[in-house]
Formats: structure tokens, sequence, C-alpha cells
């Protein structure tokens, strides 16, 4: 009884007018469930590639903030120079790796979030290069909106905390040929030899609109703008005042100030 039932059921649909509501409708049905099923599948079975990838993608940077990238060698063996130590951005207080706690996530206050990015771990990676043994580069991370996207980038400081000696904005959307020239090698160079604060410690670092006076007394704090992406660059602006300010790595970098990078 069964197995007639089923050929009269494949027989009535074989018999459908192919312009039948019925047989549309079901064949759609059959063709996104399928679609759909091998979509997720792909992203399931792709995913530990991806953030593969994304891992890579990230130490390529952080090897050329620091100056260390070669595209003829081995990116995992160049990465041996780096060190990856925690920072606890409540206390300024290095955490060692495997004393890191339970992920804890920050939900910043909106008069606080000039970055644009509602929340971020308390504990964060950044990256130490070594001279002689002693050490040279401090490598922080940074993320924060722009105009379009979110932007993600390196900075490099030298061991007095205060000196850029390189940045890197190397993922974002911004626009082609405005926005996007915060990934310019050329305006990633102008950021070379800035201070990020003061005298008496307060923030100055920042993009300004046109070109930067040398004869100015802020020329020291100041990046060349970018013509036609103001908002871009006052999102970069921003960012930087976020992450290198009091709360993002501003208690570590006092720290550092004080007592030099292996006593922050």
């Amino acid at each position: 009884m069964s197995s007639k039932t089923n050929t009269s059921l494949w027989a009535r649909w074989r018999n459908l007018s192919n312009d039948s509501p019925t047989k549309i409708v079901v064949v759609a049905v059959g063709v996104c469930l399928a679609c759909s099923i091998l979509v997720s599948s792909a992203a399931v079975l792709l995913k530990p590639r991806q953030q593969e990838n994304e891992a890579q993608a990230r130490q390529q940077e952080i090897l050329k903030v620091a100056g260390l990238y070669r595209a003829d060698a081995d990116m995992e063996t160049l990465f041996e120079a780096i060190e990856t130590r925690y920072v606890d951005l409540v206390s300024g207080d290095y955490i060692a790796a495997n004393d890191v706690p339970t992920p804890t996530v920050l939900t910043l206050a909106r008069e606080h979030d000039i970055a644009g990015i509602g929340k971020h771990p308390r504990h964060v990676p950044i990256y130490h290069v070594y001279e002689n043994d002693v050490l040279a580069t401090l490598i922080l991370p940074l993320i924060g909106k722009g105009l379009w996207s979110t932007i993600h980038g390196f900075v490099a400081l030298a061991a007095d905390g205060n000196t850029v000696k390189a940045i890197s904005f190397y993922d974002h959307a911004e626009t082609p040929g405005l926005g996007s020239e915060i990934s310019s090698p050329d305006w990633q160079a102008k950021w070379q030899g800035k201070k990020i604060v003061g005298m008496h410690g307060h923030m100055q670092i920042r993009v300004i609109k046109g070109q930067v006076d040398p004869a100015s007394h802020h020329a020291d704090y100041e990046i060349d703008g970018l013509s036609g992406a103001t908002l871009t660059a006052n999102g970069v602006t921003n960012m930087v005042h976020y992450w290198l300010g009091e709360h993002g790595f501003g208690p570590f970098l006092a720290r550092v100030r004080v007592s030099g990078p292996e006593g922050g």
C-alpha cells in the first residue's frame, strides 16, 4: 500500500505542469533548503581556516609595524622574535599569560566610548620587540569606528611609551581614494616620531585638517590630514585617543613613562 501511494504521489508530481504554483513553490523551497545547507556547511567547515588566516594576517601586520617583516622569510619563524604579553587595562599591570582569568568584557559608558566600539576585553595582548636583549618597541592593538567601517590597526611605540615608531591601519572599508588612504605607507610614515602626550601628560597627538606647520609648537603631536576624508581622520584620532588614553592603555603607559617598559 505504501509503495503504491508513493508511486501515485510521484506520478501526480510528474504530471503537474511546470507552471503549476504548487510545483514552483515546492521547487523554490527545495532549492533554498539545499543552498542554505551548503552555505551553512561551508561556513562551519571553513571557519577554522578563516580563523587561521585572520591570525596570520594579524601576525603579518605586527611584524610590519615592528619593522621585522620579510616576504621571503617564514612568518612563524620571524614572529618568534616577538614576545606576547598581556595587560590589565584597568590596573595597567602586566599579567602572565597563564594567569589571565576567564575573559572579562568591559562595557563602555557612552561618554567614554570615543572610539565607538561599545565594549572590549579587559585583558589585552601587547607585543614586545627586543634589540640586544633590551626592550626597544611596544606594539599595541587599535580598533575603532571610521566613517563607514570598523578600523583595525597597530601602533608601535618606543620604549619611552610616548614616541610613535610606526603605525598600521590594515583592516577597514573606508571610501576608496579618500578615507582608504589611512592604509597608504606614505601617510602612515607621517606618524613616525610623533609624541602622544605633552609635558603635563595631556593627550596631544591628532590628525589635523591640512598640513602640519613645522614651525608650530604643536608639530610634534600633529599628523597631516586626509583631503576629503575628515570624518575618517576624526575616527582615527578618536581611536588613538581612546586606546592610548585613560580608558585604554593609558594606565599601563603612564607606568612605562615613569619606570620603563619592564617596570610597567
